[in-house]
Parts: C-alpha cells; sequence; structure tokens
C-alpha cells in the first residue's frame, strides 16, 4: 500500500467561516441537496485537503473510517492484485463521494492524478448529519445505484466491447465529466481533458498502451478526433464516436 498521504489544507481566510457556500463543486456533488441555509453545518463537519499528484487518500484494506468528497481534480481508483500488480477500476473526479464501503474497510485505493481538494468527512458525524436531512441520505443512495450501473457497464465494457469500442465508450465518457469538457451541442466540437496516462488508460480499458495509442491515431486519421496534446483530446464528431461506443457503427 502506499504511504503517501493527503496534507492539509490551508483554507482562504475570506471562506473559512463557511466554505461550502463557495465551492464550486457543490452543483455536482451530493451537497447540493443541503438548502443554503444549512451549509455551514455541513462545513462544520468537513476537513478539507488537498493532495499532490501521486499520493493516495484512500488505501485498500485500511479502515473504512470516511467519505470523501471530490472538490477538484481528478484520481485514479484501483484494486491490488496478489502478485503486487494494480487494476485500475475507474477514475474519480469533481463531484465524485468516495468511500460508501459496506464492509469495515476500503474495497479499493485512491491516488490522485493532479492537485486534488477533498472534503472528509467522519462517518459517524456524517451518519447523524444524514438523519436531519433525508434528501442527501436519497443523494447518497443514488450515488450507490448509480456506481453499481457504473460496475456493470464496466463489467460489458471488458467482456464483450472491441478495443475501438472501449476507446470510444471512454472518451465519450469523460466528455461527461464536470469541468473536463466544454459543454457540447451538435455539429460542435468538444475539449476533454484526460490527466491519466495512455497506460493507465490502458489498464481500465483492458488493453495494451501499443493498442490504446494504435487506436487512437487511427479515430484521429478518420477525422473524428483530433489528440492536439497528450493530455487533451477535442471530439469533433459526437454522434459518430457515440455510435462506435454503442456498436451501432460499422467496424474497420
Amino acid at each position: 500500500m502506499s504511504m503517501a498521504r493527503a496534507r492539509p489544507l490551508v483554507l482562504d481566510p475570506g471562506h473559512r467561516d463557511d466554505p461550502c457556500s463557495h465551492c464550486g463543486a457543490r452543483r455536482y456533488s451530493v451537497c447540493n441537496a443541503i438548502e443554503s441555509k444549512d451549509l455551514e453545518r455541513l462545513a462544520s463537519l468537513a476537513t478539507q485537503f488537498t493532495v499532490e499528484p501521486g499520493r493516495s487518500f484512500i488505501d485498500e484494506g485500511d479502515p473504512a473510517e470516511h467519505f470523501f468528497n471530490v472538490t477538484a481534480g481528478t484520481a485514479k481508483l484501483f484494486k491490488l492484485l496478489p502478485d503486487g500488480r494494480r487494476q485500475i477500476t475507474g477514475f474519480a473526479g469533481t463531484g465524485h463521494f468516495l468511500g460508501l464501503a459496506v464492509s469495515s474497510s476500503y474495497s479499493f485505493s485512491a491516488e490522485a492524478l493532479e492537485p486534488m481538494r477533498i472534503c472528509r468527512f467522519s462517518r459517524p458525524k456524517l451518519k447523524v448529519l444524514l438523519d436531519d436531512f433525508p434528501a442527501m441520505e436519497k443523494r447518497l443512495l443514488e450515488v450507490a445505484s448509480n456506481e453499481l450501473v457504473a460496475a456493470q457497464e464496466q463489467m460489458l465494457l471488458l467482456g464483450r466491447k472491441t478495443a475501438r469500442e472501449r476507446l470510444a465508450s471512454f472518451l465519450i465518457g469523460r466528455a461527461d465529466v464536470p469541468t473536463h469538457c466544454l459543454g457540447h451541442q451538435a455539429g460542435t466540437a468538444e475539449t476533454v481533458l484526460l490527466p491519466m496516462t495512455r497506460n493507465d488508460i490502458a489498464d481500465y480499458l483492458g488493453l495494451t498502451i501499443e493498442t490504446v495509442s494504435r487506436t487512437l491515431t487511427k479515430l484521429k486519421a478518420e477525422g473524428l478526433i483530433e489528440i492536439p496534446s497528450a493530455n487533451t483530446v477535442v471530439i469533433r464528431r459526437h454522434a459518430a464516436l457515440e455510435g462506435i461506443a454503442t456498436g451501432e457503427t460499422e467496424q474497420h
């Protein structure tokens, strides 16, 4: 397990009394189930941290004592295999709520891919809050349901889809991540930021890095995407790429 940990965030003095009301991630998070007049109570339960790239803030097997709300940045989620290798199971960004474990320990690890800001809540304290705010508890149940759907989609991705379909699905999915893309409108391009490495993408999709690079190059040659930098992809033909992702477009 990684021993690198998050370090405390020094809050802006102007936001110290009520950081939640100034949080840009609130609109994407379970926290938006709390009315503005009650945000001060929510803020009093949160410990804010920054996490530097390459550092972990959740370690698989550790006691599941906290929930984590991502307010900025991206993390990769992974599981350790018996031989020491890591299997990436997902990526968490702005608005993701992590730690909804059903057991007493975390079933995955989380490591920052870029500078992150995180709010940490102790389980006992948040449980008391949920007793008073059933709307937030309902949102957490929705999050848990969405995680189950995502796990099922990942099984389909790895079990039935071709490399081309997997990569198209990944890019379409990243285009829906808050703050990571420009709003898509029919007939327009959209820019998708990829803070993860090509190797991370390959690991997540169950492919080799060579296959990922080759498939991206082919999608570019077909005019579906542009690749202005290693961490940026511009989707030029969203509908066509989505057709590949869903298997509706004839394979090349």
